[in-house]
């Protein structure tokens, strides 16, 4: 997120938060998320999309859908800014509306297709507009890769 200079802080009062519509797990935490799906009968696994990059899942659906381990990262929707995915425990310290055009219309980078997931840790925005139902031979591919 180079050029987005924002700050997260922890939402003022548990009833802020977002609703969780997508897990997300980085590094190890993202393959013991792969591994809690991949344990999840095949109805299960049909309820999720999913997305990958090298080393980050992502997992989208509805709260209850969505697998839990240790260390994962909800991410949710603000009526405010509806194309962005944002933490749900965290804010950030600029309008969301304004936050979003801004990622939307960078001009320095690629341009991204939303949804877009925007991490606290580590910082990045990821598009998942290439999210798909969840085949379970490439999620035990995904995880199988070092």
């Amino acid at each position: 997120m180079r050029g987005v200079g924002i700050a997260f802080s922890p939402r003022a009062d548990a009833q802020s938060s977002l609703v969780p519509a997508c897990a997300v797990g980085v590094a190890a935490v993202g393959r013991a998320l792969a591994r809690c799906a991949l344990e999840r009968g095949d109805r299960e696994l049909l309820a999720l999309l999913g997305a990958t990059t090298a080393d980050t899942l992502f997992l989208l659906g509805p709260e209850e859908a969505l697998p839990w381990v240790p260390g994962v990262q909800y991410l949710g929707r603000d009526p405010r800014a509806p194309l962005l995915l944002l933490p749900t425990e965290l804010e950030v310290d600029v309008p969301l509306d304004v936050l979003q055009r801004a990622i939307l219309g960078r001009r320095d980078a690629v341009p991204l297709s939303p949804p877009l997931a925007l991490l606290a840790a580590p910082r990045r925005v990821v598009s998942l507009a290439c999210a798909r139902t969840v085949d379970r031979e490439l999620l035990q591919r995904w995880w199988d890769t070092p």
